[in-house]
């Protein structure tokens, strides 16, 4: 099964796909989708969705686990901006036909550390620790992107072994 995880963001977008058999989990691809803080919001809305659909077609995953908004009650204006990004992906998934997974950012962190408030670097060191990867993911995007996709892989596995 293919899955590929995604950390929403207006500015920064992190993305990863994995490929999960009964061998483990093999990271296939990671990255990040950027947009220019002075440009206006709907032409970096069309350039997320572009990014998004153009490496979902390349990549060709069976499901996307796409991580959860938090909204802090100090940055609500943060939180809106976000939701508009994770809006143009979630749709863009839902037009080429691929199954979406939504993940509390909490849920990924215990699933991956076994903590729901681990910090960006736990979940950092435990992600390259899990994939055998020679250096940490980088930045913070891609390997919450990779959490996100590692999670699933987890959800998955518990309810087919049920």
């Amino acid at each position: 099964m293919r899955i590929f995880g995604i950390d929403p963001g207006l500015q920064v977008c992190g993305y990863a796909c994995l490929d999960v058999s009964q061998a483990g989990e093999k990271l296939i691809e990671a990255g990040v989708f950027r947009t220019p803080n002075d440009t206006a919001l709907e032409i970096r809305l069309n350039g997320i969705a572009k990014d998004i659909e153009s490496i979902l077609k390349k990549l060709n995953p069976d499901i996307v686990a796409v991580e959860e908004l938090y909204s802090h009650y100090a940055h609500p204006t943060t939180a809106i901006l976000m939701g508009h990004a994770r809006g143009v992906i979630l749709q863009k998934c839902a037009e080429i036909g691929i199954e979406i997974k939504s993940l509390s950012a909490t849920r990924i962190k215990k699933s991956i550390t076994g903590n729901g408030r681990a910090s960006k670097e736990q979940v950092q060191r435990t992600v390259q620790m899990l994939l055998s990867l020679p250096c940490l993911p980088e930045p913070n995007d891609v390997a919450d992107a990779i959490a996100a996709a590692l999670c699933c892989a987890n959800v998955i596995n518990s309810t087919s072994a049920v």
